[in-house]
């Protein structure tokens, strides 16, 4: 972790008190004029790498601890959140996904000490000394030194994570949503399961089998910043209509009553009316929230060499110990490639493109740009000890009205 994120006022300029307002949800312009301070020199296609590759770390690391879909999915929400105040440049992304899932493991109640936290990392990071380690759970024997290194640096970072969600330990995901709404619009099951497969924290990859679609288990919505830009009903709608759609691509041999139910899915949710007052979203945050979906999907199909999860070797042992399981180093099974192609993805986006409705003005909260809520002292105060800062659990003007 470098020094450079703490260039910032001299504590004479600081107010002797400060408070700290959580924001729970990004408007895409805070998201944009917050991405494009912090990126620094890196392009746009640069940062969206260097995004899915901590993501894919995350991925990698919990799923061998064998942490559950919430965790995981909160721990990368918690990484973008991070890089919306802090430049990319300043901190390695291995101190930042594993003090990210830190956090999360304490929001969940899933906890893990960052030292076990820490020997499965370097088990991920170094598949190598993984095979050579002579532990029955194939624990990496890295110089003691290193390790409380790593952890210190873990648990610095972990403070700045704290405070820029200003401790606030609720998080709410949109699995359950999509269950209930998808049966709400009286969406077959398959449409629901593919919603939901979209909303789990791991990569996304199709099959199109008979009388299913299936999409393996690898972070998808997570990996994008749609979960810190829409509430999880939102996000659940999204991942419903943008199921629906994907199935007009190449549909399965299905009963044609369901059929039916899933055409009329996305027609429902294409056209605004009486659902967006009964959900609480509207048609156009669906729409934004589909093309971000798909333009993942488009990367994936394009390259599907930057698809894959780091993978370990096999376990030394071929009956490792039940209380040592979570250090086993068996690798996670490779996703199959994505049976769409980039140019289907790509003309469903114009046929979207052709069709949809306009922008819906976004403001940021209490302010007409975006600059004015995050300059000065509200980033200045992250991480420093001068002064006293508030924590505040919501925005302003939201605090104190059962917040």
């Amino acid at each position: 972790m470098d020094s450079g994120h703490s260039r910032v006022p001299s504590p004479s300029q600081l107010p002797a008190s400060f408070s700290k307002y959580h924001h729970p949800y990004f408007t895409s312009a805070e998201v944009q004029h917050l991405s494009e301070k912090q990126r620094g020199k890196l392009s746009a296609t640069q940062e969206e790498k260097a995004r899915q590759q901590a993501c894919g770390f995350i991925e990698a690391v919990g799923s061998k601890i064998g942490f559950p879909r919430k965790t995981l999915a909160t721990a990368q929400n918690l990484y973008h959140r991070f890089h919306l105040f802090f430049p990319r440049k300043d901190f390695n992304y291995h101190d930042v996904t594993l003090a990210a899932l830190y956090v999360s493991t304490k929001m969940h109640d899933t906890l893990k000490k960052p030292r076990e936290i820490l020997m499965v990392s370097y088990a991920v990071r170094f598949p190598e000394l993984a095979a050579k380690s002579k532990s029955v759970g194939g624990e990496v024997d890295m110089d003691p030194p290193t390790a409380e290194n790593d952890r210190q640096r873990l648990l610095a970072v972990e403070r700045l994570i704290l405070e820029t969600i200003c401790f606030n330990f609720t998080s709410k995901m949109p699995f359950s949503y999509v269950i209930k709404i998808g049966r709400k619009l009286k969406a077959s099951k398959k449409l629901i399961k593919c919603a939901w497969r979209l909303t789990i924290d791991r990569r996304v990859t199709f099959f199109i089998v008979v009388h299913l679609i299936f999409i393996s288990e690898r972070n998808y919505s997570h990996r994008t910043l749609v979960p810190i830009m829409y509430p999880p009903n939102t996000v659940a709608l999204g991942c419903l209509y943008t199921a629906s759609l994907l199935t007009t691509l190449e549909p399965p041999p299905s009963p044609l009553v369901e059929a039916q139910l899933d055409s009329r899915v996305a027609t429902i949710l294409k056209e605004k009316g009486d659902w967006e007052r009964t959900y609480m979203a509207e048609a156009e945050d669906l729409e934004e929230i589909a093309h971000v979906l798909i333009d993942l999907l488009i990367q994936a199909a394009q390259n599907p060499s930057a698809n894959t999860s780091p993978r370990t070797p096999a376990s030394p042992s071929p009956h490792p110990s039940p209380r040592n399981q979570h250090l086993s180093p068996v690798g996670t099974p490779q996703p199959p490639p994505i049976p769409y192609k980039a140019d289907q993805l790509i003309r469903l986006k114009i046929m979207m493109r052709q069709n949809e409705h306009p922008l819906r003005p976004q403001q940021p909260l209490g302010s007409a740009d975006p600059s004015e809520l995050y300059n000065g002292n509200d980033i200045a105060m992250l991480g420093r000890n001068q002064g006293t800062v508030r924590f505040l659990f919501g925005p302003p003007g939201i605090v104190g009205q059962g917040v």
